[in-house]
């Protein structure tokens, strides 16, 4: 996201070549938004960069308008049954410049149609919500999601074969398979997990320098660890990277975005 943000705050365009920014709160928990208002919003903040340029009977800054207006539209229509929080776009004519995002986290609604493209509330999101990871924890298995901006990055799990005591690394759509503790219940069950707390120590021990390894290489500003008290504080202490706060909550299971919205609302809250 650096990146990105560093393009666009490189971009000068002179006329009739301008910049959209668009800042678009989608957010249903929001008082003002219960009905959908952000339909409206972005209906009237189309419509009055339109109306200006045919009043100014500037055609060709009109035309390039209405090239980025119906990508704009094109995209909510394709997309609106996903937004979360807030859209953010940013376009030009030309279409060297097309970023559209879908963020769990607000913004306040703002459009620009003007020379350089209007980053403020980009970067500002960016400072509030970094990349991150987040770590959960739930007895022989560890999860790492990985998100920036609210939204999710990466996902991986890593589950102790309790045969040879390595820990093995699962990506993709199979992960979730990967139950915790599916190996019977009842009395193998709890021989498990006594066998598994006389040892987590030492299986916490090894697997921490692989979860510093993937902070570092990810770039991660900032880690959550999510789970079991005593687990989590257990990983922590066995990492070297700090970790910057801690969730009693079991959501190994949960869908990426159910754990990225209970970690920003408990940082929020607190």
């Amino acid at each position: 996201m650096n990146k990105e943000i560093k393009r666009l705050e490189s971009l000068y365009l002179e006329k009739p070549e301008r910049v959209f920014s668009m800042y678009l709160n989608t957010d249903p928990s929001d008082p003002e938004q219960q009905g959908g208002e952000w339909r409206i919003h972005l209906k009237n903040g189309l419509q009055r960069f339109e109306k200006y340029l045919k009043n100014d009977g500037n055609k060709d800054e009109l035309e390039n308008f209405q090239k980025v207006k119906k990508k704009v539209k094109d995209y909510v229509a394709e997309n609106e049954l996903d937004f979360a929080k807030s859209v953010v776009i940013f376009a030009t004519p030309d279409d060297s410049v097309w970023f559209a995002e879908i963020f769990q986290v607000p913004v306040k609604t703002e459009f620009f149609w003007e020379e350089i493209a209007k980053v403020d509330q980009l970067i500002q999101l960016h400072q509030d919500y970094p990349k991150a990871g987040i770590i959960l924890t739930q007895k022989e298995a560890i999860r790492v999601v990985e998100t920036e901006l609210g939204r999710p990055l990466d996902d991986v799990l890593y589950e102790l074969d309790l045969d040879t005591e390595d820990w093995r690394r699962h990506t993709g759509p199979h992960r979730a398979q990967a139950t915790v503790g599916s190996g019977g219940k009842s009395k193998k069950r709890e021989q498990f997990i006594a066998r598994f707390e006389a040892n987590r120590h030492r299986w916490y021990k090894s697997i921490a320098p692989d979860l510093d390894k993937l902070a570092k290489d990810h770039g991660w500003d900032y880690i959550y660890m999510m789970g079991p008290s005593e687990e989590t504080h257990e990983l922590g202490e066995e990492m070297n990277k700090t970790i910057n706060a801690y969730i009693d909550k079991n959501m190994l299971d949960q869908e990426e975005s159910k754990i990225i919205t209970k970690a920003l609302n408990e940082i929020s809250n607190s």
